[in-house]
Order: C-alpha cells, then sequence, then structure tokens
C-alpha cells in the first residue's frame, strides 16, 4: 500500500511498520476495500489514476545506491598493514631512496589490483527482483477494460487476471473463478495455491492469504479480479526488495582473523621498529637516516606483502575446484567460509525435494498401492504388500487411473529425452499416474470426449467432467478434497460392484496417508448420465461412488538424502526451513533424516517467541514451516547469535534476505530466481544438495591450504627481521637490504606458497568437525613452528653472512650470498610444509606434486636471474657467486628440512599421529 492508503488505515508511520505490520487487507471484505481505497468495481477514472500516479510515483522499486569503481579500488587500500606499507613509502622517498619507495608502492597497488579484480561485478540483486515486476495489466479505467503499462499502476486500481499472467502489483480478489497462483518464490509453497475473494483471519501467514495476489507471482489457471492495494516498494516484493537492502553483510572468519593479525602484527612492528632505532641511534651510534631506512627495513621484513595475493590465490583455486563439482562461488572468501559451516539452513521445495509433485500411493476399497518412480517421467510401477502388480490384473486401478486422466486439464509431453508439463503440477502427477497404469493420454481423451466442465474452486473444492462414450452412454467423474468428495459419494467401488461406502475406512486411510505428509486427492464417478450434455452441480452433489485416494508428494531428491548424512557425518548440522504446511515439513525432513520425525516449529509459533526465546528453540529443533522471508531471517541471525557459522541454501525470492546474511548464501542454478543467485555467494548449477557437501570438503582444503601458506611464508619475514635486529645488536651491516626483501617476499616466498595452494585434500578431512571460527589464526603450535623455523633460517643466513665478510668478501656479494641462503631455506623448507605433521618422505613429498616442483624451478631461476642478469645486480646491489658459495647455501639451507622432520616426529610420538596439530 502507498503512504497515502497506509497512514489514515493503519495509523502508524510507515518507518515504524515491518513487513508483516502491514494493513491487513486479506481479513476484510472486498467492499470494505473498496470503500478505503475510493475505488469501485469499474475501477478508476482516467483522470483519477493519473492524479494517483503523480501523487504516489510509479509501481516501481526504488534503485539502490552503487559504489562507484574508484570507490571500489579506494576501499582495496583500507588495511592497516598497507597503511603501514604506504607510511615506510613515503618514509624512504623523504630521506631519498626513490627505488625502494617505488617498489614499495608497486607491491601496494598490485595487491590493490588483485582484490578489485577478484571483487568484481557489484551486487545485482535488487535489480533482478525488479525483473519480476509485470511488464503490462488489464485494468478497468472508466469502466473499460485497458491494456497500461505495469509501472503506471496505483492504489485503488481494478486490474484483471487471467492464465499466463504475472501479477503487477498487490491485489486484495474482488471475484475468482477457479484461480491459481503460483507463489514458490515467494512463499515456497510446491503447488500453486487455490485463491477466493472470501476475506481470510487476520492473523493469517502470508501463504495462507488466500484472499491476495501478490506482486511478482504467476497465474497458473482460472481467472480473477482485484483491487490494488499496495504498489513498489510497498509490496510484499519490495519489503523483500527493502529486506535485502538492510541485511548485514558478515565478514567471514579468515578475513575476521587476518584483520585482528593486521592490527596484532602493527602493533608489533611499530614497537620493535622503535625500539631497534632508539637502540642503533642511541647506544650504538648510527646515524639517524641510517637507522630510519634500518627501521623500515625491519618493517617491511615483518610485513608478509605477499600474503593477501597468496590468500586470493588460493581461494581462487579453490573456486575453479568447485566449479568443476557444479558449485560457482560469487565471492572469495566464500570458499573459506564453507569449510567453518556448522549449520545448513535449506528450503525444501526445488532444493532437498524434485520441484516435481509425485503419485506415491493409491488407495482403493481393496487395500493401498505403492507407486515407484519420481517426477513427471512415466518410469515405474505398482506394489501392493510389496509384490509387484500389473495394472492390467486390476480393473479397478485402471478405472481410477482413467478418471485421473479425463478430469484433468494439464498436458504432459516428451521433449528431447525429458517430460515437460504444461498446467498444474498436481493434475502432471495424475497424468503420469495414468502413463504408469499403461494409458495412452490421447487415446483415452479420444475414446471419452468430454462434454462440459464445473471447474475447481476453493468455494467448493472439487472440479467435474463429464463424459461420453461413442454409444452414447454418459457419465460424470469428479476429483477433489476427500472431504468434500466423501459428501458427495454414499458409495465404494470393489471388485466391478458397487456397495455402501465405509466412512470408517476411508478416514483412516486419509489420515494415514496425511501423516506420511502427502497431499490427498480423492477421485468418484456418477453413471448413468445419458445423453446430458450438461453438468450442474445438483448432478454430482450426492449419489457418486468413490474409486479411491490418491497421495501426492514432492518427493526428495535420493542424492540430497545422502548428502545430508555426510554433512551429519562431518559434524554439520541440517536445519529445514520451508513454506510449506507441517505435517508435509516433518514427513520430509524424516525422510530425509533431518530432525527427530516428532518436533516442528511453525512460523505462527516463531511469531510469538522473543529473540532470546528464538535462540533456544533454534538448535533444539530442525525442521522449521510456514515460514515468511522474516522467519527465515531471523532463524539465520538466531543461529549465528549461538555462535554457528551458517550457511542458508533456497531458490525463491523469499530465501534472497536469509542469503544475504547467512555466512554462506548458497542459490540454486537451474530453478532459482535471479534474485536468490545474486543474494548468495554460491550457486549450484545442478541444483544439487549433495553438490554443498562436496563444497564443504573442498572449503575445508583452501582453509587447510592458507595455513599451511601461512605457516610457509611467516617464518621467511621471522628470519629477514631476526637478521637484521641482529645485525644492529651486532653492530655490523645490514645483511640484506630493504629492497632485497621485497624481492624475497613478493617474488620467492609467493611464487613457492602457490604451490601449496594446488594441495589436495588431507586424509580425513570431512571426517573431523568443523573447526571454531573463533579459534586463533595463529595456534600455538603455528607460532612454535614459524619461530623455530626463523631461529634456523636466522643462524644459516647471518652465519653464512658474517663468514663471507670475514673471508674477504665485499658487501654485495655477502649480500648476494645472504640473500640466495634466505631463499633456499625457503626451497627446502616447502617441501616439508606440504604435511603438517607427517613426514615428508612417507607421503611421496619430494617428487609428488607437480606444483612444487615446478614453483622451485621457477624460483631456480629467478635466483639465477637476479645474481647474474646485470639490469638485476644494477638495481638490487648484487654480485655473481661461484660454485663453491652455491654449494655452501645449499648445504646449510638444507638443515631445515631435517630439522623439521624430527620435530615432526617428537610431536608425532607426543601427541599421537592421528591428532590435528592446530589445536
Amino acid at each position: 500500500m502507498t503512504r497515502a492508503h497506509r497512514r489514515p488505515l493503519v495509523g502508524a508511520p510507515e518507518q515504524e511498520r515491518s513487513m508483516s505490520d502491514r494493513h491487513p487487507w486479506h481479513s476484510e471484505p472486498a467492499a470494505t476495500v473498496l470503500t478505503a481505497l475510493a475505488s469501485a468495481d469499474q475501477g478508476l477514472t482516467g483522470e483519477e489514476a493519473a492524479q494517483r500516479l503523480s501523487r504516489y510515483g510509479p509501481n516501481r522499486l526504488p534503485p539502490r545506491r552503487r559504489r562507484s569503481p574508484l570507490l571500489r579500488l579506494l576501499s582495496q587500500f583500507h588495511d592497516i598493514l598497507i597503511y603501514v606499507l604506504l607510511l615506510t613509502a613515503l618514509v624512504t622517498t623523504l630521506i631519498g631512496h626513490l627505488a625502494d619507495s617505488g617498489v614499495i608502492l608497486g607491491v601496494v597497488v598490485i595487491n590493490a589490483l588483485i582484490g578489485f579484480i577478484q571483487e568484481g561485478k557489484a551486487e545485482r540483486a535488487l535489480d533482478a527482483i525488479r525483473t519480476l515486476l509485470s511488464t503490462n495489466a488489464e485494468v478497468l479505467r472508466n469502466g473499460t477494460p485497458q491494456q497500461v503499462p505495469a509501472h503506471e499502476l496505483v492504489p485503488g486500481d481494478v486490474v484483471q487476471l487471467y492464465a499466463g499472467d504475472k501479477v503487477p502489483a498487490d491485489l486484495r480478489l474482488l471475484r475468482s473463478h477457479g484461480l491459481r497462483i503460483e507463489e514458490a518464490p515467494l512463499t515456497g509453497e510446491s503447488v500453486p495455491v487455490e485463491k477466493s475473494s472470501e476475506p481470510v483471519a487476520d492473523t493469517a501467514l502470508l501463504g495462507d492469504r488466500y484472499s491476495m495476489a501478490y506482486s511478482g507471482t504467476l497465474v497458473t489457471a482460472g481467472q480473477g479480479v482485484g483491487v490494488v492495494v499496495a504498489t513498489g516498494a510497498e509490496t510484499e516484493l519490495g519489503g523483500i526488495s527493502r529486506l535485502l537492502a538492510e541485511v548485514e553483510t558478515l565478514t567471514t572468519p579468515l578475513l575476521a582473523q587476518l584483520n585482528h593479525f593486521g592490527r596484532v602484527l602493527t602493533a608489533a612492528i611499530a614497537a620493535v621498529a622503535a625500539v631497534t632505532f632508539g637502540f642503533g641511534w642511541l647506544l650504538r651510534g648510527y646515524g639517524a637516516e641510517e637507522m630510519l631506512l634500518a627501521a623500515v627495513g625491519l618493517a617491511v621484513a615483518a610485513i608478509p606483502e605477499g600474503l593477501p595475493a597468496i590468500v586470493t590465490i588460493t581461494l581462487a583455486i579453490g573456486v575453479q575446484r568447485m566449479a568443476a563439482r557444479s558449485a560457482i562461488v560469487r565471492r572469495l572468501p566464500a570458499v573459506e567460509t564453507l569449510g567453518s559451516v556448522s549449520v545448513i539452513c535449506t528450503d525444501k521445495t526445488g532444493t532437498l525435494t524434485r520441484n516435481e509433485m509425485t503419485v506415491q500411493s493409491v488407495v482403493s476399497a481393496a487395500g493401498e498401492l505403492a507407486v515407484s518412480g519420481v517426477g513427471y517421467a512415466p518410469h515405474g510401477g505398482f506394489t501392493q504388500a510389496g509384490v509387484a502388480l500389473e495394472p492390467t490384473a486390476d480393473p479397478l486401478l485402471l478405472e481410477i487411473a482413467r478418471t485421473a486422466l479425463l478430469c484433468n486439464d494439464a498436458h504432459l509431453q516428451e521433449q528431447e529425452g525429458e517430460w515437460q508439463l504444461q498446467g498444474d503440477p498436481t493434475e502432471g502427477a495424475l497424468l503420469t499416474l495414468a502413463l504408469k497404469a499403461g494409458l495412452e493420454l490421447q487415446l483415452v481423451r479420444a475414446e471419452f470426449p468430454r462434454g462440459d466442465l464445473i471447474p475447481f474452486e476453493s468455494e467448493h473444492r472439487f472440479m467435474a467432467t463429464l463424459h461420453h462414450d461413442h454409444a452414447g452412454h454418459g457419465f460424470a467423474l469428479v476429483k477433489g478434497a476427500p472431504e468434500r468428495v466423501l459428501e458427495m459419494c454414499d458409495r465404494e467401488r470393489l471388485a466391478g460392484t458397487d456397495r455402501p461406502i465405509d466412512r470408517n475406512y476411508w478416514q483412516q486411510q486419509a489420515d494415514r496417508l496425511a501423516d506420511r505428509g502427502q497431499r490427498l486427492i480423492a477421485l468418484a464417478f456418477l453413471d448413468g448420465l445419458g445423453e446430458r450434455r450438461e453438468l450442474h452441480f445438483s448432478d454430482v452433489e450426492g449419489g457418486m461412488t468413490l474409486l479411491g485416494l490418491v497421495g501426492l508428494i514432492d518427493p526428495p531428491r535420493p542424492e540430497a538424502i545422502a548428502a545430508v548424512a555426510s554433512c551429519r557425518a562431518a559434524g554439520v548440522r541440517v536445519k529445514m526451513i520451508t513454506g510449506d504446511h507441517a505435517l508435509t515439513a516433518r514427513a520430509i525432513g524424516a525422510t530425509m533424516g533431518i530432525g527427530d520425525g516428532q518436533r516442528t516449529l511453525t512460523g505462527a509459533e516463531l511469531e510469538q517467541l522473543s529473540d532470546e526465546a528464538l535462540r533456544g528453540q533454534v538448535l533444539a529443533v530442525d525442521v522449521f514451516a510456514r515460514a515468511s522471508p522474516e522467519h527465515k531471517l531471523r532463524l539465520v541471525q538466531a543461529l549465528q547469535a549461538e555462535g554457528r557459522v551458517v550457511a542458508m541454501t533456497g531458490d525463491g525470492v523469499n530465501d534472497a534476505p536469509a542469503l544475504r546474511r547467512a555466512d554462506v548464501g548458497v542459490a540454486m542454478g537451474r530453478n532459482g530466481t535471479e534474485v536468490a543467485k545474486e543474494a548468495a555467494e554460491m550457486v549450484l548449477t545442478d541444483d544439487n544438495f549433495a553438490s554443498i557437501a562436496a563444497a564443504v570438503e573442498e572449503g575445508r582444503t583452501v582453509y587447510d591450504n592458507i595455513r599451511k601458506a601461512i605457516l610457509f611464508i611467516l617464518p621467511t619475514n621471522g628470519a629477514e627481521a631476526l637478521t637484521l635486529i641482529c645485525a644492529i645488536l651486532f653492530g655490523v651491516m645490514l645483511p640484506i637490504t630493504p629492497l632485497q626483501i621485497l624481492w624475497v617476499n613478493m617474488i620467492t616466498a609467493v611464487t613457492l606458497a602457490l604451490a601449496l595452494a594446488f594441495e589436495p585434500a588431507e586424509s580425513g578431512v570431512m571426517a573431523r568437525p568443523p573447526r571454531n571460527p573463533r579459534e586463533p589464526l595463529l595456534s600455538g603450535f603455528i607460532i612454535w613452528r614459524i619461530s623455530l623455523v626463523s631461529v634456523i633460517a636466522v643462524m644459516g643466513v647471518f652465519g653464512l653472512f658474517l663468514w663471507a665478510r670475514q673471508n674477504g668478501s665485499d658487501i654485495e656479494t655477502a649480500r648476494t650470498i645472504a640473500v640466495n641462503t634466505l631463499v633456499m631455506f625457503e626451497v627446502f623448507y616447502l617441501w616439508s610444509t606440504r604435511f603438517i605433521l607427517e613426514p615428508v618422505l612417507n607421503r611421496n613429498g619430494l617428487l609428488g606434486s607437480r606444483a612444487t616442483l615446478l614453483a622451485i624451478t621457477l624460483v631456480v631461476l629467478f635466483q639465477l636471474g637476479f645474481t647474474y642478469l646485470p639490469p638485476a645486480q644494477a638495481l638490487f646491489a648484487t654480485a655473481p657467486l661461484t660454485l663453491l658459495d652455491w654449494l655452501r647455501i645449499t648445504l646449510v639451507a638444507a638443515t631445515v628440512l631435517l630439522v623439521v622432520e624430527l620435530e615432526k616426529g617428537w610431536l608425532r610420538r607426543r601427541r599421537g599421529a592421528q591428532q590435528r596439530p592446530d589445536t
């Protein structure tokens, strides 16, 4: 509803009212609604419509603000470690070391460009919602029907709806004739909803407001007339759009850890650099400019400049691996977040289920038959008490199937190997039942042509058709709600004859099927109508013979059942949040292995809970039914408040706010709306819940590889910083210059660390529970390993530097030896880092990775160029080395592999080979 109509009727400012607090048009009589909107059955006049359009604005969703590309680029520099690097570039510029400044700034710009490119295109979620709005509408203006652009609709317009129309605004229905509307994208309801002009309860949830037609939904059958009560941003669709825009996007666990690490590291760098500067200037007698350059070198050494690029590239490789497993990741950090997911909240329709209604049970007076096969493809058969049954051997089954076929308006045909439905999903399932029974659709319809029809309407809850055979014998067929059809029947069919109906038997059968979550359709017939060509309500109100009940369900995906079990084994809890009815949701949940088959929380019950009470319920209950968009969002927020890392799957517009809020939003690629895809971090190309389990495995692998990269890179930074500190403490020249440090950090360390990004999953990666997102990035074990390797490298680098100086080498040669020693330490340490605790030889670590061998080859070539090429010698102040120099460097650097492998053995004996090292 627009603002002008909303305030006097509701009595509160717009900003104080939520989506669920809108005026309850659904509970008011149609005449009252028309009066409140100053409208009439004949609609508005053209003049009044124009005035309202000028006053209230077009029926469009307001455009959202976008960040310009420049702002997105500048945001890449908003990082505390980047600030430190920019400060060091400024200092080196002020003291005249322009080459150092240029390289430092180059590093900063490269990192920013990588982040900018990976962030990619801006969010288009709200634009996608706009595409759901109808482009044209048929309205009554001056009492005459006319086509107008949908954006010109105003409150009070009277709109006519026909099958195939997209509802152009929120409407209060005035009249309906067999009107059914597909609301799955908005409510999650798996079948079209029967609509009526009769008011419903004020407290009715969105999916139960049968007197309303909502913007963006699709008319599948029948006709209707409604008055516009809300346009643009005031529609339910607009409310979701607004909710989506207001939802806070959470940072990922890894980004939070990296930010914390950056703050701690910056504080440590500042403190150590200040102490080092003061010590060298005041106690060692170094000049201020020299110590300032040393402090800059220390800052550059301690900052892992290549780490952001390594993290980004490792995530990107994870994206490629997931794409090969049908999961497209739209935002890089989501890859790592998947590894820490502890709860998956999933929609039912189309996600856990096939979104194709299927007959599973047929009940007659002779008993129950089970029907195999799923979807609209006529593959499957019939069994009774576990014994296969030929349809031709059961005349009553054939009568039921023939009735399901003839009393039916849907069409089913095979196209390119897939069965395509035109019409209502429930009627499509009945046609498939007939095909499984061996009936030819066109032949049967030709044999018993239809003469007349009473269409299904919610007021009488049945559909009736009149047929004749070619001998002129007339009969009526009826299908509808069991309780209504039972009222129309006084007899039941058994063994080719009719007998008095046993109502207790049929009620028990209906209750039993309903307890399985099946939707029920009753089928009946009336014979002896002769040559009659018209069918009236009085003809079928009584005296009919009940043939049987049909139980339908939107069947679960078999692979999704296995995926739920896999997630449970990995310590990931699965919760189903659906707009469907509680009984159906509970039955599907039990089939999927979700929940205990008993406890279900409905949207109405959820409305009564405070946020604190909901936090207590959300951990105990796994099945949530009749959930609105706000409910889904509250559930995700409640789980996050309990410290859970939440992945939310969905495919409808109603899922978008929760997808945006979740730590990882997962949308369906085939049947999902564009709104859901744009709100999600990940899209499944096969709409298969099973792909999520694979994505979780890849996410855990990516996180493991990032930790390995950190375990590899930080000792290099530690060794560089300690080398500079030792030089100042002992009063010797710096073994490595800031420019050489940047070469090591950005070229050799990054190249080698990239090899770790290609490492496969560790054994048992899906057998361990999700990691705690609050666990520190640098655990006690990681800090110990970094310290150990840093000390080993410092001893080798500083020792060979001093040895070279004492044996008459000039400073350029000694520094070249020091840099190459540090790089060779990285090479040998890389082999060991591939496996955190397992011995490298036991896992074929020396030769088992092509990526490792390629990275080492490249680094050796880089170092040869660094050492011998004249341009590199001029830029980095290096000098050529002898073969004996290289032999000493290699022997000294190899000690890190030996020491770390010995440390692994000691840790395995202490902790046990199966225990994780990062606890």
